[in-house]
Parts: C-alpha cells; structure tokens; sequence
C-alpha cells in the first residue's frame, strides 16, 4: 500500500482549484492594520497574502505544500516550504508585528507547540482560526448516525475545537483575547439569523460553525 504523509495530502488539496475567500479570510483582514509585518502559517495558495498584500500589509508565508509554495510564489509572494511537526520556524524571535494561523491548528497533532512557534516570532499579535466540533449542526448529524463534516476524512483534521477547548490553549499559554468572531448557521434567513447570531454569543461551542480570535501576547 501507498503510504501518504500529510505534505501529500495537503499538495493533492492544492494542485486542485484555488480556495475562494470565506468567513475565517475576511474576518483575519479586518484585523490586521495597513504597513503591519504579518506572516500567515498555512498560507496554502496564497489568497490571503494578497488581500492582506492589497490592504498595505508586509507578508510571508510558510506551508507544508510544495503546491502551496510554489502558487504563493508564482503570485509573488514569499513563502517557505514549512512542516510544523518537525520544523521550527524559519525566523527570529519577534520578526511580525502578526502572525495568523487560520484553520491549521486542527490539522497537527501537537497545536500548542505551533502556537508556541507562533507566539515566539510575533511581536504583539495572533489571529486563530478554527472549526467549531460540536456544532448543534454535528451534535444533531451524530445523533442521526451520520459523520459529521469536519470529521470527514478529506478533510484532513487531526484535533478537535470547540470554544472551550481553544480557550483553554490560549490560557496555557497566557493569551488573552483581544477580538473574537463567530459564524453560524440560518445567519441569512430572516428571524432565524437575529435569533442564531444571539445564541451564538451566549453559546459559542454550540451555535457557532467556527470561531475567529485576536490575541495578544503582551
């Protein structure tokens, strides 16, 4: 049998069609200020570099892919063929007044110690991104006797989030949230979005589908 690591696996994901900007991108360039040194981990085809490039951001981009690295390069773009699972980060300490590691953490087996990384080359900020596991939405589609999305295998997810859990990794890590950010279902159905989006506020690891967060690490 063939064996495949997870660098193959992720280039199988890039030599398809490039991704098209969703919640987790649009909410990261929100938060981050025009002329700032941001390096995004995972930066896979690069349509992040180049909004945040568009903005007036500095940026680079590490990647396990070689796919990844080599369409982020072919736009113009820095990034650096990366393996969090035996790599450290290719830069000094505090290089980037941001580092953004968007729907990554969920595809390692030991996040903390890329969180680690991350914090050890960023000056003042992070912005996380991650799936939500326990969803009313999986919780229901369980209940069903069926697998959830995220646990589908081409999706490639090795850990599992939901608001607590991510809370928790940040507090480890004395990481103190400055903005968070929530998506959840029926948002564009009338009534139903007003009554999900405020339930989603109150019971984040239920309501929402994924969460994005600003922290600091002052």
């Amino acid at each position: 049998m063939k064996k495949t690591s997870v660098g193959d696996f992720e280039n199988k994901r890039w030599k398809g069609r490039d991704q098209r900007l969703v919640f987790r991108h649009a909410e990261a360039i929100g938060m981050v200020r025009e002329k700032e040194k941001v390096l995004d981990i995972g930066c896979g085809d690069g349509l992040l570099l180049q909004s945040l490039s568009q903005k007036g951001a500095i940026v680079s981009g590490v990647d396990i892919s070689e796919e990844g690295v080599k369409k982020c390069k072919e736009k113009g773009f820095d990034a650096i063929l990366f393996d969090a699972s035996t790599e450290s980060l290719p830069f000094l300490d505090k290089t980037f007044d941001t580092v953004i590691i968007l729907d990554v953490l969920e595809h390692v087996y030991a996040p903390e110690i890329l969180l680690a990384e991350a914090v050890r080359v960023s000056k003042k900020h992070i912005i996380i991104s991650v799936p939500n596991f326990n969803s009313l939405p999986a919780r229901i589609q369980v209940l069903s006797g069926k697998v959830p999305e995220n646990n589908l295998p081409h999706k490639g997810h090795l850990y599992w989030f939901n608001y607590s859990v991510l809370t928790n990794l940040l507090k480890r890590n004395h990481l103190k949230i400055t903005e968070s950010r929530y998506n959840t279902f029926w948002e564009n159905v009338f009534l139903l979005g007003k009554i999900t989006k405020s339930l989603c506020r109150l019971f984040p690891s239920l309501f929402a589908l994924s969460f994005v967060v600003k922290v600091t690490t002052e």
